[in-house]
């Protein structure tokens, strides 16, 4: 039987577990040195607690790089798209690191389970409510971040901009990468969860507009 890849694997005492570091340890260099990471607002993402963080998506960087701007507070565990562990070896380091795989373009009742699973143990959750990355194209918000806010209404939302990702590869010329937290503006009680993702959508483009790698 195959085991359920979509379980958050994180220690009992709430410790980051030992590939999660690994992975933020190897990013350090590329992150920190070539990419020149600034961080604001990171004061804002609480130390416990369930808290869902929406995001922008314009590279492939982006989860690594808002994760490495967290580290020091949370490990952030991330919806990502199934087709990553097609890739054996990949995929047990998206295991090690408590990441949760989702079907994109269909309704994935599972991997939306385990994400409520995670934000009801107290975790932080990253999710990209476009979807996926953008590739210079404006997109449509989608619902999920709405859902698992209205299924786990404890949770924190704090959002998270990243910008300079996408010129990571323009080597020998260096990035300026830039991670920004904050709080969205309050949501009502009468908010759908299409209209919360919208909204959350629009206050992330409004930090971070859609960027194409520039050649």
């Amino acid at each position: 039987m195959e085991r359920d890849r979509s379980t958050a694997r994180v220690d009992k005492a709430g410790r980051i577990p030992p590939v999660y570091r690994a992975v933020m340890a190897a990013a350090g260099p590329i992150v920190r040195w070539w990419g020149r990471l600034e961080v604001e607002g990171l004061e804002k993402l609480p130390l416990l607690g369930a808290t869902i963080v929406p995001a922008n998506h314009d590279s492939a960087w982006d989860p690594v790089v808002i994760a490495f701007a967290a580290r020091r507070r949370r490990q952030i565990q991330a919806l990502a798209k199934a087709s990553l562990w097609k890739n054996p070896l990949l995929g047990r380091v998206l295991d090690g690191m408590g990441q949760i795989p989702v079907r994109r373009g269909q309704a994935d009742t599972h991997a939306l389970d385990a994400a409520v699973q995670c934000l009801s143990a107290g975790g932080c959750l990253g999710i990209f409510p476009e979807g996926s990355r953008s590739q210079g194209q404006k997109l449509r918000a989608r619902s999920g971040v709405g859902r698992l806010a209205q299924a786990v209404p404890q949770a924190r939302i704090v959002c998270a901009t990243v910008s300079g990702t996408v010129d990571i590869a323009r080597f020998p010329r260096r990035p300026r990468l830039k991670v920004t937290f904050f709080e969205p503006t309050p949501s009502s009680s009468s908010e759908s969860a299409m209209a919360l993702a919208e909204r959350l959508t629009a206050e992330l483009r409004a930090v971070a507009p859609v960027a194409a790698r520039r050649h």
